[in-house]
């Protein structure tokens, strides 16, 4: 059987045509240079980092939920400089969640302390988990406590990361949650690991009336004296007074000490979650 007379021509072309594409290969920086957009050597390998983390999460809503609008404006830049181009805020926690009702995001970024005061974000993150026992949420928050850590991921977060931490860090947080595995930042992931909760002396907690027992447990859910005073049919200033007249009688000085101790003993259980409906 005759070989077609272009046979040998294409066979001498073949080794010519794949020796750049073989050079390429072999040397990054050629490779790079396919995608450069015109930043330098130095910015070819980021873009093209920045352009397949695009294509993978070109998809992908994220909601932030902060008051400081310097962090907002910053987060914002960090999280489309990673490839996530689809990024909603609001301020306010009522307004998150209906937004979350709404618009079901992929992934939640919220602070635990906005202007609604003490650890809001604590009821918030119940409440959403409740709603919706599958999206990711991440906790970025200047709290670098370890007891304030574990009551949000007990809570029903699934990443904590303080925010004096590296850029690097949040993007890797919020990758986590995404994958759906579980993150906290470094600087507290050792202590955590070890932490035991003290035991106060029995008997300033079995002092403790019913409805001393009752605002600490609000105080451990995140809530703020004015929730606390609907739920329990009390003024805001009857709060106030019942928590004052706590810090003595367990020997702490502020809210925030008032509120390590409800958080330390008295834990609430991870939230019952309703099954959610179906993403779109």
């Amino acid at each position: 059987m005759r070989r077609p007379a272009l046979l040998p021509i294409l066979e001498a072309l073949v080794p010519i045509c794949l020796q750049p594409l073989l050079e390429t290969v072999a040397c990054p920086d050629r490779l790079a240079s396919l995608f450069d957009d015109g930043g330098g050597a130095s910015a070819k390998v980021p873009y093209i980092q920045r352009q397949f983390l695009q294509q993978a999460d070109r998809d992908v809503r994220i909601l932030i939920v902060d008051d400081h609008p310097i962090v907002v404006t910053g987060l914002r830049r960090l999280l489309h400089d990673a490839g996530w181009a689809d990024v909603d805020h609001t301020s306010s926690f009522a307004k998150a969640f209906r937004r979350c009702r709404r618009s079901r995001p992929d992934a939640v970024v919220i602070d635990l302390s906005m202007n609604a005061g003490g650890l809001a974000g604590l009821s918030f993150v119940r409440r959403l988990r409740r709603f919706d026992r599958d999206v990711p949420i991440l906790v970025l928050t200047m709290h670098n406590d370890p007891i304030i850590a574990r009551a949000a991921l007990r809570t029903g977060a699934n990443g904590y990361v303080v925010k004096d931490t590296s850029p690097e860090e949040v993007v890797q947080g919020l990758t986590a949650v995404l994958d759906g595995h579980p993150y906290v930042s470094r600087v507290l992931a050792s202590d955590l690991a070890f932490l035991k909760a003290r035991q106060p002396a029995s008997s300033a907690i079995d002092a403790l009336s019913s409805r001393e027992r009752h605002v600490l447990s609000m105080l451990a859910e995140g809530k703020t004296y004015a929730q606390i005073a609907d739920n329990l049919a009390l003024s805001y200033k009857a709060v106030a007074h019942i928590c004052n007249r706590l810090k003595p009688k367990l020997g702490v000085r502020s809210l925030q000490e008032l509120t390590h101790f409800a958080l330390q003993n008295f834990p609430t259980a991870p939230p019952g979650a309703r099954t959610p409906t179906k993403r779109s």
